[in-house]
């Protein structure tokens, strides 16, 4: 006779801010979970009006007890995040954004990875990049890495393969114990007001200092219809602020979370060679004089260099 396993309670939380077309077909995709969350926790601003009438609209037409809103003052997706694990009581806490649909299958696989594997302390999963006009395609088997000298490996949006343990999850899709996040909170320091990028980076790589296994499944799946942002980062256009913010996230969380020895091997590779998004030195010359704008890149590099300096500032105080 098999072993009937225990009960996991799962608790799904969604920030949304003004898209309220989004956040219908995310609803949508939750009420047509195989296995229903126990509570879905929508976490909107007090003064998002648009939204609040919708759900209300909303909620006298289909009530449901399993979902409630909960109200936040302060911008940002570390304190709509923070808000929603205060306000969550589940076992499991599931993370998705207003702009993804979860498959069906999303809730039942979560809740049996958690049951099966009492050391998981996260959970995440592939999510399929609707983007101008088609699917970001591509296929990897090197996702959600930190390097020992800082290079970020993110790729969730491409994995394939078998489920894998990894550094770093993505906040469209990711779930994590409760007793894994303890009093752990996202990081209020991150800078935005609104994406604030970065942010579940930090986070997971706290739970996995805790000692805590980080597994990425590329077939715990999430369509993912990525818009404008109404934040100061437009998502696909340049801006300072958001380059500013997206550059010190990252620093600050590189300086805490690698060795001494690994800090400034980062320094160098950050200032010399870097990220495509976030160039050093050398990928921006060579950036520039491959697209044309050089004025543009080394401006890049030169936020960069500061966001460095703002990051640890801000990490030795």
């Amino acid at each position: 006779m098999p072993v009937r396993q225990p009960f996991v309670k799962v608790s799904v939380i969604v920030p949304t801010h003004r898209r309220t077309a989004d956040l219908a077909r995310c609803l949508a995709a939750l009420d047509a979970q195989e296995r229903r969350a126990d509570e879905v926790i929508v976490v909107a601003r007090h003064d998002d009006y648009a939204t609040l009438d919708w759900l209300r609209t909303r909620e006298a037409n289909r009530p449901d007890p399993r979902r409630f809103v909960v109200l936040m003052r302060k911008p940002g997706m570390v304190a709509a995040y923070n808000l929603g694990i205060e306000s969550a009581s589940g076992d499991v806490l599931c993370f998705t954004e207003d702009d993804a649909a979860p498959h069906s299958d999303w809730i039942a696989r979560i809740a049996r990875a958690f049951n099966d594997d009492p050391t998981l302390g996260g959970l995440g999963g592939r999510d399929i990049v609707h983007e101008r006009h088609g699917i970001l395609q591509g296929h990897t088997p090197r996702v959600g890495l930190v390097r020992w000298y800082g290079r970020i490996i993110g790729n969730h949006h491409i994995g394939h393969g078998e489920a894998r343990r990894v550094h770093v999850l993505k906040g469209v899709n990711m779930a994590f114990r409760r007793e894994a996040i303890g009093a752990l909170r996202f990081d209020s320091r991150l800078r935005g007001h609104g994406a604030q990028a970065h942010c579940e980076m930090a986070f997971s790589l706290d739970v996995q200092r805790r000692g805590w296994a980080l597994i990425y499944d590329p077939s715990l799946l999430v369509e993912h219809f990525p818009v404008q942002r109404s934040d100061e980062d437009p998502r696909f256009a340049f801006n300072d602020a958001a380059f500013y913010n997206a550059s010190f996230n990252l620093r600050l969380i590189m300086w805490e979370y690698l060795s001494p020895h690994g800090r400034w091997a980062f320094v160098a590779y950050s200032t010399l060679i870097g990220e495509r998004a976030d160039p050093g030195f050398l990928r921006a010359l060579s950036l520039a004089f491959a697209r044309g704008g050089v004025a543009l890149a080394l401006r890049k590099w030169r936020v960069g260099l500061r966001a460095m300096r703002g990051a640890w500032q801000e990490a030795i105080r």
